[in-house]
């Protein structure tokens, strides 16, 4: 079975919990990341002899796995790596990481122990079957774990990784198309891991040839093993000082930079010794024609160096903090060039707090050399009315632990705004030159964009005279134009310019619910949905296809079809489906493309791994447990089986389970009722647990015998008398285990606990009979076995006494039904055939569910195709879309109903009304006071 993504993200994080703590993660990023690289190329290359990556003899996942507990497993693991390396130019890249470094591994076992637990984990994942066609799992599940190491690893060491968001935004909008030849080329000269420009690379169906730089070493190791990860090998990468010492292969005819057709980059934040190695006043590549960047920051140095390697057609897009905007002096100068220049088409401001490496904003600029002028213009040129592109996008995000993050809506927006020019109201426009001279060339995009939602003003006249302003309805007319007669059923005129409100405040959201065109509204919105799913055709999923492809599809003709729909925002509809796409349809949907609809007759035992302290847990939740098996359903859980084909046995467990529910709630009731002082079930309780019933079960007892006391003396003393023969015979029998004499016969009769069972003397001593006996032994024996007759008889004579007394209690409590100990008793009696019937209740409900698991495991196998594909889409994927699609649509008269309600509640009581109540109250509460003898 191919493995999900889920399953292969919790596997991979469950490696970093092994390393965790012993190194930071910016280390134990290396281990992990090279086990992932060794056990998918051996997966997916060995014994390929046209493969990419060749895997010699004893270089593969499994020459590492039989190292588990070898004493020099760390050594050897060293070397297996290192003869991969070898054998395919990855030296420096994929041995980075040190794998018999006592330090950070420990030292002998338990050095050892954590090498074998690893191999252990990274063997339990079957890489083989995940060869589809554009399959890129490994690749997604770098960026997985290059999240989070970016995420745990601190504002200093972040920076190696730009989040996968912001990175899908800068490949979309530089220009990149699915016309785009395969011999254009990409450069990122600050690439980190390379994750920028794999995303540029995927928007380019023919292909796109990769160049990066990067000046951190392990950085650059751990970009070479992203593209190969993402089946792109022949990438370029380059380890250096890019500012300084641009790569020395990449050079043109004459020394100079190469160029390239786009460039996508996120650099680092305002580099302080950017000039290290840089002869800023005779640079050789003529970089910094259009101005010298401050000597302490690096922000225009990086993007003077990227507008330099462009072609003269060629496009970028850049990440850079929001300051490139608006700071003065040089950079002021650099930007007023750029600007007179033509270079700079767009800029796309983002949310704060995006980034690992900081939490300052940035904003994305946008280059593009081949609509730039011939010539530099001047403040007083014609063409200074040309436009400048702005997006202020730092509204749309979602909170992330502590960073925020692009929604998929959020990134779709920017890309469909940026893209096609678009104007958007507090979001987007084209900016005149002329405008951005008149600002001094300052960018800053608040000067341009007002994104702030508009200010709510009170009425001072609507709250002297009373009545909702027409003004603040006549804003909501979005929605008077979709429900035309909706505002005259809500609202009707009270004076000039107000109105008065005919639906109290409460009772809005259900008025508006119920209204015809509200109704019809909500039709035609789940009508659009319902189109939507019959052209996705998604029960015609089949082996070998795409996911990605196939999401992007489905979720483009969603957007579509919802972009003119009233009221509902497409890009939220959009949302509804790409959260389900991330949090299960993507898992079902891989599953399906590599064994087809067949994985829904699969239901899959969980296998547990173990804590630090030895303790089970499981990486997934189980749909049930049988027989302390864990099981899940591949894609259809169990609850779908059940409803489908076992709806009658379910609903006996639902009706006992309900009547069980009502016996603990009586229960509850009771115990919180005569647990005080002096009641039935006083002190039964210990901070709120549920009472013991062998306490619960004394309490009656002793109830019943205080009542037969009172009321029948003479049968209380039956059984005082009985249980003090019992409690003498249990006496008697202690001491003889006491008496070292008589334990010298005992104690061999005794089992592994040390205690004699019931039945153990009267087996002895009919084995003496057979034999010439010890006459001691048995007078021992003899005198232990007439005590247990007489606790058996006492045990006996007590249980016929309590059967009577239970008869004559009940008498007891027809007639005597005022009398406290009496109640008491039956306060107590029915708790405990409450207790009674809640175990026997429990006992059936548990039976019945092990019943109905074993019929439902039994029935995976059987599922036919159309039966599968019935359950997986129709009943799991599109119900649960079409409910939350309904459910926006709810919320967005939701919003409606809360501003109505708002608006009648401002202004419901007027200041006269007010002051008037005020002199009321005031008067009542005078009285009071002089009531109680008080002057006022």
């Amino acid at each position: 079975m191919a493995i999900k993504k889920t399953a292969l993200y919790s596997s991979l994080w469950a490696s970093c919990d092994e390393l965790r703590g012993g190194m930071d993660a910016s280390q134990y990023k290396d281990y992990v990341l090279t086990f992932l690289f060794m056990k998918y190329v051996s997966d997916k290359y060995k014994g390929d002899p046209h493969g990419m990556i060749e895997v010699p003899e004893g270089a593969s996942f499994d020459d590492m796995r039989a190292l588990k507990n070898d004493k020099e497993i760390g050594d050897k693991i060293n070397k297996i790596i290192s003869a991969l390396a070898e054998a395919n130019d990855l030296k420096g890249i994929i041995d980075v990481a040190d794998f018999n470094d006592e330090d950070k591994l420990g030292k002998g076992k338990e050095m050892v122990d954590l090498l074998s637990k690893l191999v252990g984990i990274f063997d339990g994942l079957d890489l083989s079957a995940n060869r589809a066609e554009g399959d890129d799992l490994m690749g997604d599940a770098y960026e997985f774990l290059m999240r989070h190491f970016a995420t745990e690893s601190g504002k200093s060491k972040g920076q190696f990784y730009t989040p996968a968001e912001v990175s899908r935004i800068l490949a979309q909008v530089v220009g990149i198309t699915k016309d785009t030849s395969q011999d254009m080329t990409v450069y990122d000269p600050a690439c980190g891991s390379g994750s920028l420009l794999l995303k540029a690379f995927d928007q380019a169906p023919r292909g796109l040839t990769i160049y990066g730089q990067e000046k951190d070493n392990a950085t650059a190791a751990l970009a070479r093993m992203n593209m190969i990860l993402h089946n792109d090998p022949t990438a370029k990468i380059w380890q250096g000082n890019t500012l300084a010492n641009p790569c020395p292969n990449w050079r043109d005819a004459d020394g100079g930079l190469k160029t390239f057709d786009f460039s996508v980059a996120n650099p680092p934040f305002s580099a302080k010794n950017w000039t290290s190695g840089v002869n800023v006043k005779k640079d050789e590549f003529k970089r910094f024609g259009y101005g010298v960047p401050p000597e302490k920051n690096g922000d225009y140095a990086f993007l003077l160096h990227i507008l330099k390697s462009l072609k003269s057609t060629g496009k970028g897009a850049v990440i850079l903090p929001h300051g490139v905007l608006f700071r003065g002096n040089a950079e002021a100068g650099i930007r007023r060039n750029l600007l007179r220049q033509g270079y700079i088409r767009g800029i796309i401001g983002l949310p704060a707090n995006l980034f690992y490496g900081t939490g300052i904003p940035a904003c994305i600029i946008l280059l593009d050399k081949a609509t730039s002028s011939t010539r530099a213009i001047t403040d007083s040129d014609a063409d200074k009315d040309r436009t400048l592109f702005m997006i202020d996008a730092s509204k749309g995000f979602m909170k992330d632990g502590n960073k925020n993050r692009l929604r998929s809506q959020d990134i779709h927006k920017i890309v469909d705004a940026c893209n096609s020019e678009l104007e958007i109201e507090r979001f987007s426009r084209k900016v005149p030159l002329s405008e951005i001279i008149a600002n001094d060339y300052n960018l800053n995009i608040p000067r341009y964009i007002d994104a702030s939602e508009p200010e709510d003003i009170h009425d001072l006249s609507g709250h002297l005279k009373g009545g909702i302003p027409n003004a603040d309805l006549d804003a909501l007319q979005a929605y008077w134009d979709v429900f035309p007669s909706l505002q005259a059923r809500l609202f009707e005129p009270e004076r000039d310019g107000y109105a008065k409100a005919l639906v109290a405040a409460g009772e809005v959201k259900n008025t508006i619910l119920e209204h015809p065109e509200f109704v019809s509204f909500a039709e035609q919105a789940m009508t659009r949905f319902g189109q939507w799913h019959e052209a996705a055709s998604l029960k015609e999923i089949c082996k070998g296809d795409n996911p990605k492809e196939l999401i992007t599809e489905v979720s483009e003709d969603l957007l579509k079809r919802y972009s003119d729909a009233n009221l509902l925002d497409k890009y939220d509809i959009y949302q509804i489906l790409m959260d389900y796409w991330a949090d299960t349809l993507q898992d079902d949907v891989y599953v399906i493309s590599q064994d087809g609809w067949e994985a829904g007759q699969v239901i899959r035992k969980l296998v547990p791994t173990k804590d630090d302290k030895g303790k089970e847990k499981y990486l997934e939740v189980a749909d049930f447990k049988l027989d302390k098996v864990h099981y899940k359903g591949e894609i259809i859980p169990s609850s779908y089986v059940i409803s489908n084909f076992f709806a009658t046995e379910q609903k006996q467990i639902d009706d006992l389970e309900q009547e069980r529910e009502l016996l603990r709630q009586a229960m509850e009731d009771a115990l919180s009722e005569h647990s005080g002082e002096d009641g039935a079930l006083e002190d039964l309780s210990e901070d709120g647990k549920k009472p013991k019933k062998a306490d619960v079960e004394k309490r009656v007892i002793d109830l019943a015998d205080l009542v037969l006391r009172t009321h029948r003396p003479e049968l209380a003393g039956e059984l005082e008398e009985q249980s003090s023969i019992q409690l003498k015979a249990v006496a008697n029998m202690a001491e003889m285990q006491k008496d070292p004499d008589a334990w010298r016969y005992l104690q061999p009769l005794a089992n592994a606990k040390g205690t004699l069972t019931k039945t153990a003397v009267p087996k002895r001593l009919k084995e003496l009979t057979a034999v010439e006996a010890d006459p001691f032994e048995l007078e021992v024996l003899e005198e232990y076995q007439a005590l247990l007759g007489k606790e058996k008889a006492a045990v006996s004579a007590i249980k016929l006494l309590r059967l009577k007394a239970d008869a004559e209690l009940k008498k007891l409590k027809a007639t005597l039904v005022d009398d406290e100990d009496v109640g008491n008793w039956v306060v107590a009696s029915d708790y405990l055939a409450n207790m009674e019937q809640d175990a026997a209740l429990t006992k059936s409900i548990n039976s019945l569910i092990k019943e109905l698991h074993e019929k439902v495991l039994a029935h995976y196998p059987t599922l036919s195709i159309e039966q599968i594909k019935q359950i997986v889409v129709e009943q799991k994927w599109l119900a649960t879309l079409q409910a939350n699609i309904q459910a926006e649509v709810e919320r967005v008269i939701q919003v409606l109903a809360n501003r109505l309600a708002e608006l009648e509640r401002r202004y419901e009581v007027p200041m006269p009304k007010l002051e008037s109540q005020v002199v009321t109250l005031s008067a009542k509460v005078v009285s009071h006071l002089r009531a109680m003898g008080l002057e006022w």
